[in-house]
């Protein structure tokens, strides 16, 4: 996956956002990395993976693709805020049940927050890839399904969301 483009298309929406409702960029930074701890748990939700007490099926899956690309538009958005534009994830599935993916993720969201480094958010893409791959996404349907949010995002932004 060409994450240049994608980067580039994330500033562009956080660029907006920042212009179009007076914020204060060097005040968000909290606020992404729970909007992304959030995003991942709507994800978790939709999978249900941790749901030992219930039989019912996880969402259909192109709602669960759409929750996994929203936590990629806050997982681009911490990379720009940081200058890590250079991250150079692995794209290499792990053999993991869904719930240890999810702490993994929820694990390396955390260790970027209080060490912020390359390294640790190398690791938190490849736990994402990780994850989408045990989801069964390709790398194809994760880049239109995230263009396609990011029109959405911008609608949003058209109609004062």
């Amino acid at each position: 996956m060409e994450l240049n483009e994608l980067f580039a298309v994330q500033k562009i929406l956080n660029e907006r956002i920042i212009k179009e409702h007076n914020l204060d960029p060097k005040t968000l930074s909290n606020k992404k990395f729970l909007a992304l701890l959030t995003e991942l748990g709507e994800l978790a939700n939709e999978t249900r993976c941790f749901k030992y007490w219930s039989t019912k099926d996880p969402s259909p899956r192109q709602e669960i693709l759409e929750e996994y690309v929203d936590c990629l538009h806050f997982i681009l958005t911490l990379g720009l805020d940081q200058n890590f534009e250079a991250v150079k994830p692995t794209y290499q599935t792990q053999s993991l049940d869904l719930t240890t993916h999810f702490i993994h993720l929820f694990h390396a969201v955390n260790t970027l927050h209080s060490a912020s480094s390359m390294m640790a958010y190398t690791t938190l893409f490849n736990a994402f890839f990780a994850l989408g791959a045990e989801l069964g996404f390709t790398q194809d349907e994760v880049l239109s399904a995230y263009m396609e949010k990011n029109k959405i995002n911008h609608q949003r932004q058209d109609a004062h969301y």
